[in-house]
């Protein structure tokens, strides 16, 4: 089976020739925009489904975590808002994940695009060197924007083989 890109005007593969930065934000930008790709033209139940019967893995709680993952970096650890709250449930409860039966999409994507958004505005205030302090460690924007490009790299696996069960779409 021939598996084709991902076609819309959204998502844009990088350039390959940018700076340090626009690389980042570019790759960034586009792994954000895969999932949600990834999540659009399914109903709610198929944004739910878990079709890994050893997994609690959805596409509705990949956005849930996604937006986790995007205050923990940007917010707490560059922005120094260690307090925080988390989005979705106690703060490492695994809520993100797995508590979606009762959970509504319009307002989870809009959490995790609020999330982005803000994430960017952090991103806009410091230069690549900056750096900021969370579990334990001292990270640079610079190493938390390949953090996050690997974490959506991996999660938008995931989200492939899922839309793949959930309704036989394939692309990336």
């Amino acid at each position: 089976m021939a598996v084709e890109d991902l076609v819309d005007p959204r998502r844009e593969e990088p350039a390959q020739l940018l700076g340090d930065r626009e690389m980042l934000e570019a790759w960034l930008e586009f792994h954000r925009t895969t999932l949600l790709l990834k999540c659009e033209g399914l109903d709610d139940a198929g944004r739910k489904a878990r079709p890994i019967p050893t997994s609690l893995l959805s596409l509705h709680g990949l956005v849930r975590h996604m937006a986790e993952v995007e205050r923990s970096w940007f917010r707490r650890t560059l922005a120094g808002d260690t307090d925080a709250p988390a989005v979705f449930g106690a703060r490492g409860s695994g809520d993100d994940l797995g508590a979606v039966d009762d959970a509504q999409w319009a307002h989870d994507l809009g959490a995790w695009e609020d999330e982005c958004a803000a994430s960017r505005a952090t991103a806009a205030t410091m230069v690549l060197d900056d750096t900021g302090a969370g579990r334990g460690r001292t990270v640079s924007l610079r190493w938390t924007y390949v953090h996050m490009i690997e974490e959506y790299a991996r999660h938008n696996g995931h989200a492939d083989l899922i839309r793949e069960l959930v309704d036989g779409s394939v692309g990336w």
